[in-house]
């Protein structure tokens, strides 16, 4: 009966309120110790960790494309009706070669993007990461011997996989939840969480101590039918009520969950009352909205008290089966204006290098067409942006682009040569995670990989 109680104290109180969980009081003193010890090493800046999550699983070969004519031929041979014209495709400025010597474009409907990396080398692409238990290649998933995540290529599993970072371990954190209980103690206390969600409940956020706290993306959550006089009044008894003294455990955490719901929502709305921006946004996007209240709310981080914050923003429809040129298409352009509206705001706010961006999907999709479309698959590419990104590189290995090829386990299936606990751990150590073991503490498994550092990110003092 407690854990159903607690379940339902935690759901009641996210979903109709946004708040954070009754865990967020406990706290563990291992964390809070690590975190008081970094806070002291590196003076305790700011610094902003913003996942922007590609629901349904983002064609990554239609979004960085090889335009050497070698190359691109076995691109539009086996992507059939679904290739990108070669004439179309935003040429890529490499700072270091490709080392199989080929050249690269963006999708046509990413200009934005191809300016940050071509011009402001503030962006960078991140090739064929996907989840993985340890290393492995194509010939041992072929041959039986491969250790595999779980449910390889099921939506809802890889999307947990990729949010928890653990893909064979417990599902019950996440790796940007576990980032957020070793330092919480960056911030003041007595505010809003530091792990803020737009896009309602993930797996990425949830920690042990550290729960999110949503937001839309029009502001703070609160209470709704307390307007006008009549309102006030049902308020008032709501808050009479939680304020009784209560001898049932069930009934008092629920009153200080609320309370505390109804205080963030007041902290919050209180800050961003005055909060006006310069930078435009594209309009008639949910996206957009998500990223401009993002920025909003680190303009208002010194009256949060907050020195750390993690946010999670999303977008769906990636799931890319048939229709996908024309989908694609407008995803595409949607997600290039949005993230340089996003980087433009973080420099009219003059903390673009201390607010990092970075992007995550289900998994890619086949190389091979399947007529309209294409399907499920694994390694992917994904992009990370701001002034502390080393921009203008693909890092990792971008795969080689041949069915049946060394890095293909069916269809143009690429074997990820990067994991995503690689991937998240450069980017966890420059969020401030200095030590292998609070790292471990992270991502469990980052001991089974060759690399904790891929080396995108400019490590701040």
């Amino acid at each position: 009966m407690e854990i159903s109680r607690r379940r339902f104290i935690r759901q009641a109180a996210c979903a109709a309120l946004g708040t954070t969980s009754i865990a967020s009081t406990v706290w563990n003193l291992r964390a809070i110790n690590a975190a008081t010890a970094q806070a002291l090493s590196s003076g305790g800046e700011f610094r902003a960790l913003v996942c922007l999550f590609l629901y349904g699983g983002n064609d990554a070969n239609n979004m960085v494309v090889p335009i050497d004519d070698a190359t691109y031929s076995v691109y539009a041979t086996a992507r059939g009706p679904i290739a990108l014209a070669q004439s179309s495709l935003l040429p890529l400025n490499l700072v270091t070669p490709d080392p199989q010597g080929r050249s690269f474009g963006l999708h046509p409907n990413m200009p934005e993007l191809q300016a940050l990396f071509n011009n402001d080398r503030k962006l960078a692409f991140m090739a064929n990461v996907g989840t993985l238990v340890e290393p492995t290649t194509a010939a041992k998933y072929l041959n039986g011997t491969a250790k595999l995540p779980p449910q390889l290529f099921s939506h809802a599993d890889q999307q947990v996989e990729w949010q928890t970072g653990w893909p064979d371990g417990p599902r019950t954190t996440g790796w940007g939840g576990r980032l957020a209980d070793l330092l919480t103690s960056f911030n003041n206390l007595d505010t809003i969480s530091m792990s803020i969600s737009l896009a309602g409940s993930n797996s990425f956020q949830v920690g042990n101590n550290v729960s999110e706290y949503q937001v839309s993306n029009r502001g703070p959550i609160g209470l709704t039918g307390f307007g006008g006089t009549d309102g006030q009044i049902r308020y008032q008894a709501v808050q009479d009520l939680l304020n009784l003294p209560h001898q049932n455990l069930f009934e008092a955490e629920f009153a200080k969950i609320t309370n505390r719901a109804i205080t963030n929502n007041n902290i919050l709305t209180s800050a961003l009352s005055g909060v006006t921006l310069n930078t435009p946004f594209p309009a008639n996007s949910d996206l957009s909205d998500q990223l401009q209240m993002i920025a909003k709310i680190i303009a208002v981080r010194d009256a949060l008290g907050m020195r750390r914050q993690i946010y999670f923003c999303s977008v769906g429809g990636y799931d890319t089966h048939s229709n996908e040129l024309s989908t694609q298409n407008n995803l595409l352009a949607e997600l290039s204006q949005c993230m340089n509206a996003f980087y433009q705001a973080t420099k009219e706010l003059s903390i673009s290098d201390r607010v990092t961006l970075f992007t995550a999907s289900d998994f890619s999709r086949t190389f091979q067409s399947n007529g309209g479309g294409s399907d499920h698959a694994w390694g992917s590419h994904a992009l990370v942006l701001g002034d502390s990104v080393k921009g203008g590189d693909i890092y990792g290995a971008y795969p080689t682009i041949a069915i049946g090829g060394p890095d293909d386990v069916g269809e143009g299936r690429w074997v990820p040569s990067t994991s995503v606990d690689e991937y998240s751990a450069t980017l966890a150590k420059w969020y401030g995670i200095s030590s292998s073991t609070d790292l471990a503490t992270v991502l469990p498994n980052i001991g089974r990989f060759a690399n904790t550092d891929i080396g995108f990110m400019n490590q701040l003092a």
